[in-house]
């Protein structure tokens, strides 16, 4: 008997391989559940020898062995992994062959890649989920976020939910429109913790740091920051005024932050990321 497979990538990079390790790790699928093509050996060997995942250049075989499928692959090549599987789902006669399109679910976390194009290019009946995830996914602290096309169930959410929940957190939104906002916040959000913790240590540095000692610094007090924010249940403007003591070396640094500008300097940065956002999904 032919057991369809729970879930198939369509491409084997990093992200795909962090989602296969989070599902894995967390007992969601096991590896028999599982399938992924790619045109990379090298990829392809690493799914197969390190997470025992069945592998292919085939993507026709992704889709006739799996019950959803996620794209993992750049936007500059999903048109042309959509075409192919639109035509060999559709036939040259446009008559749909037995298990088509429609009958799946299909995942996207191509960036800009809109949930009409999807829809359009996958004959308009297919389940789509769009997903904007970001960079920590790959060491289990991810955050995403997801909106279902017009033919995507609940439960088809739910099950992109579990997805991506099982390398860090998500949730499901009901406006595209937001997903250009969450790629400003989250999905580029971790280049400008990276900043920062490099400007942090670089400071360090100046005021007579070892560089190693400054990055350690930088990196644990971030961290521990983060920890502390996330279990307290006071808001952050009350967090800062505890450090803060008056005529403190604190309130001195944040005096000098808003001097300078600081928060203005985050909220141009994130406008700027999510205005780029939305011409990438125009142009695309």
């Amino acid at each position: 008997m032919n057991v369809k497979k729970k879930l198939g990538f369509i491409g084997a990079g990093n992200m795909a391989e962090a989602l296969a390790r989070g599902l894995l790790e967390n007992k969601v699928f096991k590896a028999s559940d599982l399938i992924a093509s790619d045109v990379d050996a090298a990829r392809r060997r690493k799914f197969k020898g390190a997470l025992k995942i069945e592998v292919t250049t085939d993507n026709l075989k992704v889709l006739d062995s799996s019950r959803a499928v996620l794209f993992a692959v750049k936007p500059q090549t999903i048109d042309a992994v959509l075409l192919d599987l639109a035509r060999a789902s559709g036939g040259d006669d446009g008559v749909p062959r037995k298990g088509g399109l429609a009958s799946k679910l299909f995942v996207s976390i191509a960036a800009g890649v809109t949930l009409g194009r999807l829809e359009g290019a996958l004959g308009g009946r297919a389940h789509v989920i769009r997903v904007m995830p970001n960079a920590p996914a790959m060491v289990g602290q991810g955050m995403a976020a997801l909106v279902r096309g017009r033919n995507a169930t609940r439960a088809d959410e739910a099950f992109a939910l579990k997805i991506f929940r099982s390398v860090g957190d998500a949730v499901a939104l009901k406006d595209e429109a937001l997903l250009d906002a969450v790629t400003a916040l989250s999905g580029s959000g971790p280049a400008y913790v990276y900043l920062f913790a490099k400007s942090l240590a670089d400071a360090g540095v100046a005021q007579g740091l070892p560089a190693e000692l400054a990055l350690r610094m930088a990196l644990k007090t971030i961290r521990g920051a983060e920890e502390n924010m996330r279990r307290s249940p006071m808001a952050a403007a009350e967090l800062i005024r505890i450090v803060a003591s008056p005529g403190g070396t604190t309130e001195a640094a944040l005096k000098q932050l808003g001097a300078d500008g600081f928060s203005d300097i985050v909220a141009r940065a994130i406008k700027a990321a999510a205005e780029r956002s939305r011409e990438l999904g125009r142009v695309s």
